[in-house]
């Protein structure tokens, strides 16, 4: 149970049936900075719902802003028309107005909810989901927390939207500059660094672009490192974390120096037990860990982000008032020319880049320090040909390895591979299986190849180079299984999030293949999803990157057939 403290910060709703979430503009303090944002329940903290596996709910959503909002209900099956995505499932929810969903409870796990209207979520509209399964948990704990991520900014959605699209580099803290060709020089040679710089340079990219917004403050549960948010605990109990990523547009590498995690359920879906040390979760995953503790000590909760430009501490702890430790953040990663791969076409490279840059050794680079790349030209993502991967097999992620030697989800000599604080395991993917197939396992009927394209001069993100306002749905036929084909020909991951049907990411392990309502693809990679189609409508389809989203990486997906 939640300490005292943590109830009264975090507003919690169990109730049985009706529910009731009020959207209102809210003061939000970080320790770092104050600013107005958007919450739930005049709270700057994140609600949290508890429903039962079983029950039939009815929201009451009353609208206090001043323009339209709505709440999306992350990774919940339900009616489409309850799916809460303003032009696509409903109108959205006016002013003043309130609007009532209802549907069925029809799984458990942990879950979130957020706004799907402008830039409200990244502005501070998210909350989180706990459902109970019928029957109980299957693993059971002693004390269980909602931990919940987030990268709040002082600037508002709509401000560095506009910011990004006036020039792309404004939150790139870790350009490039004489110093560090310098230094680069006195460790490779001058000629060595100029010409990797002038790779960089044709391809109008720089290696320190892993994150698009800096200047942020991580928070758990909108609490920052000097706020420190504390779960508590006595020795020897099992403590279950509900890990939840809700940032706009940063990926975390979680873990809690001196305990191992051992990973219980992703997106909401039971997995068979694994035991980590470190685990990456991208933006809108979810992973339920239980952790240990043995001594009667402050722990401290790390959630650094991937590019290490932000960090927040959390702290169990077997009272209050304790605070966990706050390391040093590690070295900024820098991407490398195999991160780049999937643009390698625009540069005359013959053949498929994964095949072509798995052998190349990508190790001199590894020591380098490329930061600051300042004033340099990052046009032109699209408009490549890419013909000639047309009709290329990129399919099989079956053989990934173990994380803490090589996690074959990044590409050969990528600069983003994770390496566990410690040395030991890091979570990958191939580690997840299902506890219990969740469909008998079948082929898929047909294959959809969706390329995640983009143009970063312009700030333009894009599937198979077409903008959402510009493309048609993608259709799909009740009852039929397809296998969705993610081509990354960017350098940034990203997380795509499908509305209202589960995927299952082929890690070889067929009906036990993890079951997922968000997929990560890592830059120049390529992951393949099957996709039983089993709920008719119309759902979102998208990069759950806040910015990316907006700018047009973006589908609708309309589900013919089926009931009505």
């Amino acid at each position: 149970m939640p300490s005292a403290l943590q109830a009264h910060q975090n507003p919690t709703i169990t109730s049985k049936g009706t529910y009731d979430i009020t959207v209102d503009r809210v003061r939000i303090d970080t320790g770092d900075f104050r600013k107005t944002g958007v919450g739930y329940n005049n709270s700057q903290f994140p609600t949290v719902l508890r429903f039962k596996e079983g029950e039939e709910v009815t929201i009451n959503v009353k609208n206090n802003l001043n323009e339209t909002t709505s709440i999306h209900w992350h990774g919940l099956i339900l009616p489409f028309r309850q799916d809460g995505v303003p032009g696509i499932s409903f109108n959205g929810i006016p002013p003043g107005e309130t609007f009532t969903y209802r549907f069925p409870i029809t799984q458990a796990g942990t879950y979130w909810f957020h706004s799907h209207s402008g830039f409200q979520e990244p502005d501070g509209a998210y909350g989180a989901i706990v459902i109970e399964p019928r029957g109980g948990e299957r693993v059971r704990a002693d004390r269980d927390y909602v931990v919940q991520l987030a990268d709040n900014h002082p600037h508002s959605g709509k401000k560095i939207m506009r910011n990004l699209k006036r020039m792309p580099d404004y939150y790139n803290r870790s350009q490039r500059t004489l110093q560090t060709l310098i230094k680069d020089s006195r460790a490779d040679s001058l000629q060595a660094a100029l010409q990797e710089r002038g790779m960089w340079g044709r391809m109008r990219m720089m290696p320190t672009d892993i994150e698009d917004v800096q200047g942020f403050t991580a928070s758990i549960n909108a609490q920052s490192t000097s706020q420190n948010w504390t779960g508590l605990f006595r020795a020897g109990e099992k403590v279950r974390l509900r890990f939840i990523n809700a940032s706009a547009m940063t990926y975390f590498d979680m873990r809690i120096p001196g305990l191992k995690m051992t990973v219980i359920q992703a997106d909401g879906n039971d997995v068979k037990p694994v035991k980590v040390d470190e685990l990456r979760i991208a933006v809108a995953e979810t992973y339920d860990v239980i952790v240990q503790p043995r001594e009667n000590k402050a722990y401290s909760i790390i959630a650094e982000s991937v590019g290490r430009t932000g960090m927040v501490r959390g702290t169990l702890a077997p009272r209050e008032g304790m605070a966990g430790a706050v390391p040093a953040m590690r070295p900024k990663p820098l991407l490398t020319m195999a991160d780049m791969g999937g643009m390698m076409g625009g540069m005359g490279m013959e053949g498929h880049v994964m095949q072509n840059m798995a052998g190349m050794d990508h190790s001199n680079m590894a020591g380098m320090d490329h930061s600051n790349m300042a004033g340099m030209d990052h046009s032109n993502m699209a408009g490549m040909d890419h013909s000639n991967m047309a009709g290329m097999d990129h399919s099989n992620m079956g053989g990934m390895t173990e994380p803490s030697s090589v996690d074959s989800s990044y590409a050969n000599g990528s600069g983003l591979i994770p390496r566990a604080y410690n040395g030991g395991k890091f979570l990958s993917y191939a580690d997840l299986t299902a506890a219990r197939p969740k469909y008998k396992y079948r082929k898929p009927s047909r294959t959809i190849e969706l390329r995640l394209t983009g143009n970063m001069e312009r700030y333009i993100w894009s599937i198979n180079d077409v903008k959402f306002n510009d493309a048609e749905p993608i259709v799909l036929n009740y009852g039929e299984r397809v296998r969705i084909r993610f081509i990354n020909e960017t350098m940034m991951a990203h997380p795509m999030h499908l509305h209202g049907l589960w995927s299952l990411v082929d890690v070889g392990k067929g009906s036990r293949n993890p079951i997922k309502h968000t997929v990560n693809v890592n830059p120049a990679m390529t992951v393949d999803i099957d996709v039983e189609v089993d709920e008719p409508g119309q759902w979102a389809f998208h990069c759950h990157l806040s910015y990316h989203a907006d700018a047009g990486m973006f589908r609708k997906v309309v589900v013919n057939g089926g009931p009505a």
